[in-house]
């Protein structure tokens, strides 16, 4: 007895207790594929194969107003489709701007980046908005300065933290610059 007490203290390591670093799950990301899609819209453009195309909830009645869905990351990315007339591209583009720094408060920064593909005659701008909280990290639109206007943001159907969802961010953000290069207007 006094043996496997005194085994017991010799044992025994007193190493300091150090915490583990707070960890996140291993997020596995689908290769970057894309196929065709052609809505009974205006425009056409490439999307991700490994999503899916899901109704607005709020107008089912325009097919112009649709998401693409990622399932397996719960994220989508909202479009509103909105044909143009005189006076109403500044009106749509100010809605945007405003869109987007109404995350201000929430927001550790805001990069602005231009989008100039003149060949396609697509243009626009884009925001990747930072922070934790932030509820939609990520938003564009596009327009060819006459006659069509799309907007698109990205949401996710969980609780905000953005530093555990920035790998899927980023490459949501990277099949949006894929969407954006293939965009033709009808």
């Amino acid at each position: 007895m006094v043996f496997a007490t005194v085994f017991l203290f010799l044992s025994c390591e007193n190493s300091p207790y150090a915490p583990k670093p707070r960890g996140y799950f291993r997020i596995a990301l689908p290769e970057s594929e894309y196929k065709n899609y052609n809505p009974p819209c205006p425009f056409s453009f490439e999307m991700p194969a490994s999503s899916v195309i899901g109704n607005d909830t709020y107008t089912q009645t325009n097919p112009c107003w649709f998401n693409i869905e990622y399932p397996p990351f719960k994220a989508k990315i909202h479009f509103s489709y909105k044909e143009l007339n005189t006076g109403l591209l500044y009106r749509l583009t100010e809605d945007a701007r405003e869109m987007v720094f109404k995350h201000a408060q929430k927001a550790n920064g805001i990069k602005e980046s231009l989008i100039d593909l003149p060949e396609q005659h697509v243009y626009g701008k884009a925001w990747k908005i930072d922070g934790r909280d932030v509820a939609s990290p990520f938003q564009f639109y596009v327009t060819d300065s006459l006659h069509h206007f799309l907007r698109g943001s990205v949401y996710f159907n969980v609780i905000p933290n953005n530093d555990s969802l920035e790998p899927v961010i980023g490459f949501i953000i990277n099949d949006i610059d894929h969407l954006v290069q293939t965009l033709q207007w009808k």
